[in-house]
């Protein structure tokens, strides 16, 4: 049996002991494998990926990497750093508009360590998410949003992950340029046979990446499946109302 990748067992959390966030939560992803989060505003997605990162612990059960309890120390976790890397949401916030974008996307080659020829990895990065090598001399200020999340994209595959840890990609972007970095995605995980685990609230986009998916609800999974399983014959009844909550437009 294939050991997941990541996996959250049983997982508790709360910020404050008398609400909690996240109850007996537990999802499994395998490597390679693409598989989405969705629910609404408030449902704990993005304090489940909180917990996927390692940025906090749970209050009961545990987070696994390859098998093993995340560890506590920092220099210990550089081998999940390495493997795990996070897509933020908005493209705006998250580079440093005083840093060479070169130089951001080479920022996890130096904290990790990672030795090698760091000029000629940006270039090769840029060159995969279709930005120009000349790119890396520029600010983050010189480009759209599209390309600022093509950057941030470059930045997570420095270190050569195993599984993108990606929380709305697409949610700040023009809906012209969603499709476009959508693509790019999906391209590079099949490509790099790199996991991802894909927090969002729009299933189309999710039906798009992801292969299963798994619906949380006031802080609880209340069903995981085959994504095309799921979205066309949902087994439970806050699937069912996501869907029909969905936009369509008239014929």
């Amino acid at each position: 049996m294939t050991v997941p990748i990541l996996s959250l067992d049983h997982v508790d959390f709360a910020y404050r002991a008398d609400r909690p966030v996240l109850t007996d939560v537990s999802l499994a992803i395998a490597p390679g494998e693409s598989v989405g989060l969705v629910g609404e505003s408030g449902a704990g997605k993005s304090s489940l990926l909180q917990l996927a990162l390692g940025l906090r612990a749970p209050t009961r059960g545990a987070v696994h990497f390859e098998g093993a309890p995340l560890p506590a120390r920092r220099v210990a976790l550089r081998a999940f750093r390495r493997a795990v890397q996070p897509i933020y949401q908005d493209p705006f916030s998250s580079l440093d508009p005083r840093m060479k974008v070169g130089d951001a996307i080479a920022e996890p080659l130096r904290s990790l360590g990672i030795e090698g020829d760091r000029r000629a990895r940006v270039a090769g990065l840029l060159a995969d998410v279709g930005l120009p090598a000349d790119a890396a001399e520029r600010y983050p200020d010189a480009f759209s949003g599209g390309q600022r999340q093509r950057i941030a994209i470059a930045r997570a595959l420095a270190p050569s992950p195993r599984l993108l840890l990606a929380d709305e990609p697409v949610s700040a972007l023009d809906t012209s340029v969603r499709m476009q970095v959508i693509d790019l995605l999906r391209s590079l995980a099949r490509e790099r046979g790199i996991g991802m685990l894909l927090v969002s609230h729009d299933l189309t986009i999710v039906s798009a990446l992801c292969a299963r998916i798994a619906v949380l609800e006031g802080g609880r999974i209340v069903e995981v499946g085959e994504t095309a399983e799921v979205l066309s014959r949902p087994q439970h009844p806050y699937t069912a109302r996501l869907l029909a909550s969905v936009p369509r437009l008239p014929l």
